[in-house]
């Protein structure tokens, strides 16, 4: 039985002043989307490229939940969610693909 993944992950612009929360079954390559402006939207118009944050389910419907949960959230409880897991607050995306999430 293969297993399935699905990640909730958090994206912002470089001067760290917009927000964006998706989820996905392919980390890497979804970043990958947002970071060449492949998506249009709210990602492109806001410059949204850097993987700050991100958290692994193996329930679709749990990874949904909590994405729901993060975006209703404040931009303070985002910050202290990402410096939870990513204190400097670095682009995640070369370690998230170099690790094959």
């Amino acid at each position: 039985m293969e297993e399935y993944r699905y990640f909730i992950y958090i994206l912002s612009n470089q001067s760290r002043t917009v927000f964006y929360t998706g989820v996905t079954n392919d980390l890497t390559k979804r970043v990958n989307e947002h970071r060449n402006n492949l998506t249009k939207g709210f990602t492109s118009k806001y410059n949204i490229k850097d993987l700050l944050y991100y958290e692994i389910f193996r329930d679709i419907n749990l990874a949904i939940a909590r994405e729901k949960q993060i975006k209703g959230g404040s931009r303070k409880k985002k910050l202290e969610l990402i410096e939870s897991m990513n204190k400097d607050m670095e682009d995640l995306y070369l370690k998230c693909k170099k690790s094959d999430l």
